[in-house]
């Protein structure tokens, strides 16, 4: 038998799971997916189920199952057959890639994630700053690994840098391969019973920590290409992996894209430490920062206290933002519209009787 508490199982869910208990069905979470087939752990151990048909066919891609949720399900044979996906606690999604506006939804249920970057090629604050937008506003707690601290002369030097941007957020150097500072941030973050996901591009050493973690090869470790210094795509999927620890690990596919997805009631300057600390002093307390008289971020800007880049990212992000909120309430809107429609014929149909 499975101690699904183990795999993180908590009165939220057991609250949730109830009425499908009374139905006679069983909780498993989603370990890996690979096509239709979702790997489930259950109490009973280990088991292969699809999507019943009306899940398939009526949820919205985002509330389909998805790597660390938890779902009800029924057993057929040797395998299940998912009814229904258990509400999570939280997901890391982010907009796809591209001009569409649609969501992904990574991984569910994450206690922790962890940001690595490496600092041979990847080192990048700007694009750190938007995963820990994103990660922010998906209620996730996030934690920075700056990993391969050994291929460079002054490793402190970039941590001082990241944490110059404000947040308040645990800053580590690590190398997977020498394993310095791996112990350490095995000990302290890695925690039994506690969910993980490890995000970053291509090559910046994921699965190398995971392997490292393990203490046997998982995962195949892959390289930084010579031609245009990225990384060669090794994970090509999601899956949680139980640490010797008792603490779960999720590796995800490199991410050289990570458009936020922040809603139209969020207030984006909340993830943007150093702007906010700036805004009380400006004039307007609605103030954009951006052609308001009197504006105390425009202002330290101007007189070098507030670097350039980080006001460039900000703006950036509030652009990528209005665009995301914009095209959300259209689909909305265009979605009440149908339903209103669907709803009238229904009606029309039930007084001609047919």
């Amino acid at each position: 038998m499975t101690s699904l508490t183990s795999y993180g199982w908590n009165t939220h869910f057991e609250q949730h799971f109830h009425t499908y208990q009374a139905q006679g069905l069983e909780a498993g979470r989603v370990t890996s997916i690979e096509g239709f087939r979702h790997k489930l752990v259950t109490a009973d151990g280990n088991t292969d189920a699809m999507l019943s048909g009306a899940l398939m066919n009526g949820t919205d891609n985002a509330d389909l199952p998805k790597v660390g949720d938890w779902v009800a399900f029924k057993s057929y044979d040797n395998e299940g057959i998912i009814i229904s996906v258990l509400p999570r606690i939280n997901e890391l999604s982010r907009k796809l890639p591209g001009r569409t506006t649609e969501k992904q939804v990574i991984a569910t249920n994450i206690d922790t994630a962890f940001i690595v970057q490496g600092l041979d090629r990847d080192f990048n604050p700007m694009r750190l700053q938007r995963y820990l937008v994103q990660i922010m506003q998906c209620n996730i707690s996030p934690v920075v690994l700056l990993n391969k601290q050994d291929l460079v002369p002054d490793p402190e030097r970039y941590r001082q840098e990241v944490i110059a941007l404000g947040y308040d957020c645990p800053v580590l150097l690590l190398s997977a391969t020498g394993h310095e500072g791996l112990q350490q941030w095995a000990a302290e973050q890695l925690l039994p019973g506690n969910t993980y996901v490890l995000i970053g591009s291509s090559g910046v050493g994921k699965s190398t920590l995971v392997n490292a973690l393990l203490g046997y090869r998982l995962q195949e470790e892959g390289a930084v290409s010579d031609f245009n210094h990225k990384g060669r795509h090794t994970t090509v999927s999601r899956n949680l992996i139980m640490l010797p620890s008792g603490a779960m690990l999720i590796d995800s596919p490199g991410m050289r894209e990570f458009g936020v997805t922040l809603e139209a009631d969020e207030q984006g300057l909340n993830y943007h430490p150093l702007l906010t600390a700036l805004s009380a002093e400006c004039r307007f307390h609605d103030c954009t920062h951006q052609h308001e008289p009197g504006c105390a971020v425009v202002a330290a800007v101007r007189e070098g206290r507030l670097p350039c880049e980080v006001y460039e990212s900000y703006l950036k992000i509030n652009r990528e933002q209005a665009h995301y909120q914009t095209d959300s309430l259209e689909k909305k809107r265009v979605e009440r519209q149908f339903g209103k429609m669907a709803k009238q014929v229904v009606q029309y149909r039930k007084q001609r009787k047919y």
